[in-house]
């Protein structure tokens, strides 16, 4: 090989220029190494921020969709969240901001305060000593209605489906016998209540651009579990009003009544009743059981809250054995007169004429429409200095088949 061989073309960079053939070609790459080397790492800090920017411009609209707790929809992607995070913190995409705040330079760098000056409790300053970088909080209980119910999504305002109250005639006759008309089932329209449930939390700006709170990620969880929590309320007792329709309204007398808005075609929910007056018996649990039509008791669930379950895990059968069994393996539901039990707070407790209790196959008795996910939308220019956050969800729900659950009610004292 030449030493002609090993010359640098002029089209590489300045710093990799530099390098001259040597007698030893050993000696001549050993300089190239080192010279690409020193030119990677003085511009790979650069070349980051540029490309961390790169997508940035698709976000045109102040608009964002996030993905609550308990939703049918993927999980945003980390160039998603990437874009979000900017977003929450910033409005629309400033590429110059970005450099700066890439390479410890701006305003943005040197903000460490949170809500407001002043005053700790209300979210003043954060102290400039390590911490925790975690926002804690009780925690509350999330609805399983949404796992156990029939959930659709739909991309219009409303949603509805068609019952058929199954009033097929047929009959028996001869070989040679005429064959008059029978009747024909009625096919009727089944509509859900809907309604949107809203927040509009407020923050300043200096909360946002705290580089040691994850804000956006905060936010964004903190939505979704308060508007699960919603959504649970809704499911159980909810009145349609402005809001789905609970299972437990379409009891006799509750607000989806049979003559009323909102009514189901199929009827009012079927109801047992406890033979002791004020509380709940091992024989009230098992007519309640065997009550429910075989079709929906094999995939039934018992649905109460965590008092309830305290009080229904003490029974006992004839033979002094409790009828409650707690789960064997993690994750695994306790069973009840052999089915799973849910546990769902938002369930009445027991007492005189309440319904603490209900027993069904609730992937066909009850359904949960999806009209859109939780959406965001920032504003920083209504209530300066506050950056306000509204944030939408849209959802509908009601009974999808009475005959599929059935509910407990205490005998009056």
């Amino acid at each position: 090989m030449t030493t002609a061989a090993l010359a640098v073309p002029r089209a590489l960079p300045r710093g990799l220029r530099s390098v001259r053939a040597e007698a030893s070609p050993k000696a001549t790459i050993d300089q190239l190494v080192t010279a690409f080397e020193a030119f990677k790492e003085k511009h790979e800090a650069r070349y980051s921020a540029i490309e961390a920017n790169m997508d940035k411009s698709a976000l045109t609209e102040a608009g964002l969709r996030l993905n609550g707790p308990g939703t049918n929809e993927p999980a945003a992607d980390p160039e998603y969240r990437a874009t979000f995070a900017s977003y929450a913190r910033r409005g629309a995409p400033d590429v110059e901001a970005e450099l700066k705040l890439a390479n410890g330079t701006g305003d943005r760098a040197a903000i460490r305060a949170a809500m407001s000056e002043g005053d700790n409790s209300a979210g003043g300053y954060l102290a400039p000593v390590e911490w925790d970088r975690q926002v804690r909080k009780a925690q509350r209980h999330l609805s399983p209605m949404r796992r156990l119910a029939q959930v659709v999504t739909s991309g219009v305002a409303g949603y509805s489906t068609l019952w058929s109250n199954e009033s097929w005639g047929s009959g028996w006759v001869g070989e040679t016998a005429t064959r008059p008309q029978t009747t024909t089932a009625s096919l009727q329209p089944l509509t859900f209540p809907t309604g949107e449930i809203y927040a509009q939390p407020a923050a300043t700006q200096r909360l946002i651009d705290d580089a040691l709170l994850d804000f956006e990620g905060w936010i964004a969880t903190e939505l979704g579990e308060e508007f699960s929590r919603q959504e649970g309320i809704a499911f159980v007792s909810g009145d349609g009003a402005n809001k789905p329709m609970g299972f437990l309204q379409y009891l006799p007398g509750g607000a989806a009544a049979t003559g009323t808005p909102g009514a189901h075609p199929g009827g009012e929910l079927s109801v047992t009743v406890t033979g002791s007056a004020e509380d709940v018996t091992a024989d009230s649990l098992i007519d309640l059981k065997y009550s429910l039509a075989t079709p929906y008791r094999q995939g039934a669930t018992f649905v109460m809250n965590s008092g309830t379950a305290a009080r229904i895990a003490k029974l006992k059968d004839g033979d002094g054995a409790y009828i409650w069994r707690e789960g064997l393996t993690l994750d695994q539901p306790a069973t009840l007169l052999g089915r799973p039990v849910e546990i769902d707070e938002n369930m009445p407790n027991i007492g005189a004429a309440a319904t603490p209790i209900a027993f069904g196959d609730f992937a066909r008795g009850y359904l949960v429409n999806d009209r859109i996910g939780v959406r965001i939308l920032r504003d920083p220019y209504t209530a300066k200095p506050y950056v306000l956050f509204y944030a939408t969800k849209r959802v509908g729900g009601g009974v999808l088949d009475p005959r599929a659950i059935r509910v407990l009610r205490v005998a009056a004292a």
